[in-house]
């Protein structure tokens, strides 16, 4: 079985199975495990201008775009017929996120011999599961997807142990910082685990765009920023965006030095194994008494007040 994958959160899944060596060639965002994606070809571009950084730059950027009716990202079919995969891992469910499921449909049934082109379409964390067992089915290893599952179950049930009795503080995950979005799909689900509740992102449904004075009315508490693909190192230098901001300290979570920012590619922006330590790293900071993991001394960072511990 030859699988290509356009997809990080697919890529991940595919080494979760087991899978690694069946994969032939990855998408350009693709960048875990490092050691086995490192040397694998890349089947897609990003048509954006390089060098792009700041949100509200991108943001103009891919609206632009999409006026143009221009794709955001563009398949090497030359490199993709070369090598010739049996399985093509993509997506529906954002255009903005990753090439779409048409774009590979159309690469796809171009090769000499089409291969059969999944989309592993994620929209609540029950999905994650499911999308797991479908690529195992489409990979001819149907039962290795179980004992993955009954393992990410049981840290899910340890964390929702942990903060069963404790207080939910009000909580917002901007998914992106100028112009603002609330969180969706997956990631209100994965504040509810952690013991916590989104005040804005409805499970299931998209992120979608907010005004400031939302963000006000909704008087969260905590303040994750978790920009859709953004490392951590990314983040953090986006905080001069937010300090220009007349009103941001009228937000109680700045207001109370509860602003964090968050690995967002790796823990909340992709769906796969690693939304399993997201919730776990959410879980040690909104309870640090009641649960940890060391997750949060590499992957999270104080914004406000960042004189006090990680998780104090």
């Amino acid at each position: 079985m030859r699988i290509a994958s356009l997809l990080p959160g697919a890529t991940e899944m595919v080494c979760a199975l087991g899978l690694e060596d069946h994969l032939v060639g990855v998408s350009h965002e693709c960048d875990f495990p490092p050691e086995i994606v490192a040397s694998l070809p890349r089947l897609t571009r990003s048509t954006l201008p390089e060098g792009l950084t700041d949100p509200e730059a991108i943001d103009a950027a891919v609206r632009e775009k999409a006026r143009r009716g221009e794709p955001l990202y563009v398949i090497d079919e030359e490199q993709l017929a070369a090598l010739e995969p049996d399985l093509i891992l993509t997506q529906a469910l954002c255009e903005v996120c990753a090439v779409p499921t048409g774009q590979a449909l159309r690469a796809s049934g171009r090769l000499r011999r089409p291969p059969r082109v999944l989309a592993v379409n994620t929209y609540r964390m029950e999905d994650i599961f499911e999308s797991l067992e479908q690529i195992a089915e489409a990979a001819g290893v149907p039962q290795r997807a179980a004992s993955r599952i009954r393992e990410w179950r049981r840290r899910l049930a340890r964390v929702e142990a942990a903060v069963a009795s404790a207080p939910r503080p009000r909580v917002l995950m901007l998914e992106w910082l100028e112009p603002p979005f609330c969180c969706g799909h997956w990631v209100p689900e994965m504040v509810e685990i952690a013991g916590g509740t989104e005040v804005l992102g409805r499970a299931g449904e998209p992120s979608r765009r907010v005004r400031w004075e939302e963000i006000l009315e909704a008087e969260p508490e905590v303040l994750a920023l978790v920009p859709c693909g953004y490392r951590l190192d990314e983040v953090v230098a986006a905080q001069p965006l937010l300090d220009r901001l007349p009103f941001w300290t009228w937000i109680p979570a700045v207001q109370q030095g509860q602003v964090y920012a968050l690995d967002a590619s790796a823990y909340f922006s992709r769906p796969g194994p690693r939304t399993i330590d997201g919730i776990e790293l959410l879980a040690a900071l909104l309870h640090p008494k009641r649960f940890y993991t060391p997750l949060v001394e590499r992957a999270a960072r104080r914004l406000s007040n960042p004189n006090l511990p990680l998780t104090g």
